[in-house]
């Protein structure tokens, strides 16, 4: 056995070696750039998602996020609630906002959208909106007068929009904001904030003294938001919040992300699919044209070999073997490509239009791949050279 296997070996070192130089190069340069696809696409895919989880996460609503229970506005002892939570070890930060719809209003342009209100002193442990700030400055505790908006709800000036926006706003101007209450209130735009993620940049934050004297109310809240140190545990706080008495409804941001989120992946997944399914039935055409071609210009020789006592199965070996040095040399040439290339990415993120997107590759995703491709390569570099070496050997050597 061992002996058959080493002639398999001779006699692919002796075809590889002996044939064109640049049909070998070629075939090795395409089977680079397949293994590259298979890998390069679904790591866009994972790290859309990733960028987005993160989006959602540092700007909308952290680890975990506490709601009123059903039937309730608001959340009541919140002070009291986020003594507790800031006790555990592992919080980082909570954050208590109140959440209302508003108009806002400058010039000629009206919007409604979101209205939330922060104490910026615990925001800053929570949400990291305070370090994309693009023009002016953050909110302060004591603004009472003062707006942050995003820059969507903002709208950038001389730029058409299909979105309703007020127009570009800047840093100074005043905007009136009619509260759901029916309250009316001018405010000077302090900042402008762009996150990239789209339910933060339409909203806009004023700050939790300003929300209760409008509202007239006193430590209640729509929402806590919960910062954790690690990104994972979320379950496990998720039980012990309820273990220290709160019977409000606590979500995780996985809970959040379930909808619009797992929509968007689940679309990119499909075209995930369908370039993988493409990538491979090229493998397969690539590989089985060359063997084919291979064994065609072969056949005399083939059958020489048949009659001077090689088993057809060595011959058949022999061309698999060749197959499989195609697929590990594009193997090997597509991971230099795809290393260079994730680094630059990862370096210099892509930025798509809800986030900036950075390759995420799963150590599964390149064992799947490398398997898949030596899979089809194998059944590629078979079905050619079992058929060839089938012939009868006369009709082989004579053509």
């Amino acid at each position: 056995m061992l002996k058959n296997l080493q002639v398999s070996f001779f006699l692919a070192y002796k075809s590889i070696r002996k044939g064109n130089i640049g049909t070998t190069i070629l075939t090795v340069v395409i089977m680079s750039m397949i293994f590259v696809n298979l890998i390069f696409l679904p790591s866009i895919v994972s790290g859309i998602g990733e960028g987005m989880n993160v989006m959602l996460i540092d700007y909308t609503c952290a680890n975990i996020l506490i709601e009123p229970q059903e039937d309730n506005l608001y959340i009541s002892n919140v002070g009291s609630i986020q003594k507790k939570l800031n006790s555990l070890p592992g919080v980082a930060g909570t954050s208590a906002h109140y959440i209302s719809g508003a108009t806002f209003t400058y010039k000629d342009n009206f919007v409604s959208g979101a209205l939330y209100s922060i104490n910026p002193i615990d925001e800053v442990t929570v949400t990291k909106t305070y370090t994309r700030i693009i023009e002016g400055e953050y909110l302060s505790k004591g603004d009472t007068d003062e707006i942050l908006l995003g820059i969507d709800l903002a709208g950038e000036e001389g730029k058409e929009s299909e979105e309703q926006n007020l127009g570009g706003v800047k840093v100074g101007d005043n905007i009136a904001v009619t509260f759901s209450n029916g309250v009316i209130r001018e405010y000077r735009v302090k900042g402008i904030f762009k996150t990239k993620s789209f339910m933060a940049d339409g909203s806009a934050f004023i700050t939790e003294k300003e929300m209760e004297s409008v509202l007239g109310l006193d430590d209640k809240a729509s929402e806590i938001l919960v910062k954790l140190n690690q990104r994972g545990t979320e379950e496990e706080f998720k039980k012990k919040f309820m273990e220290l008495g709160i019977s409000e409804d606590i979500k995780t941001w996985e809970d959040k992300a379930s909808g619009i989120v797992g929509d968007i992946i689940s679309s990119f997944s499909l075209i995930n699919v369908i370039s993988t399914i493409i990538s491979l039935i090229m493998a397969v055409i690539v590989i089985f044209i060359i063997i084919y071609i291979n064994t065609v210009n072969k056949r005399k020789q083939i059958g020489i070999l048949k009659a001077v006592g090689i088993d057809k199965s060595i011959i058949i070996r022999s061309y698999v073997i060749q197959s499989l040095f195609y697929c590990s040399a594009g193997i090997t040439i597509g991971s230099i490509i795809l290393y260079f290339l994730i680094s630059y990415l990862i370096a210099n993120p892509l930025e798509f239009p809800m986030t900036y997107v950075r390759p995420l590759v799963e150590p599964q995703l390149i064992i799947q791949s490398v398997i898949s491709l030596i899979a089809v390569s194998l059944i590629a570099g078979f079905i050619p050279s079992w058929k060839t070496a089938n012939e009868n050997i006369l009709k082989a050597i004579w053509g």
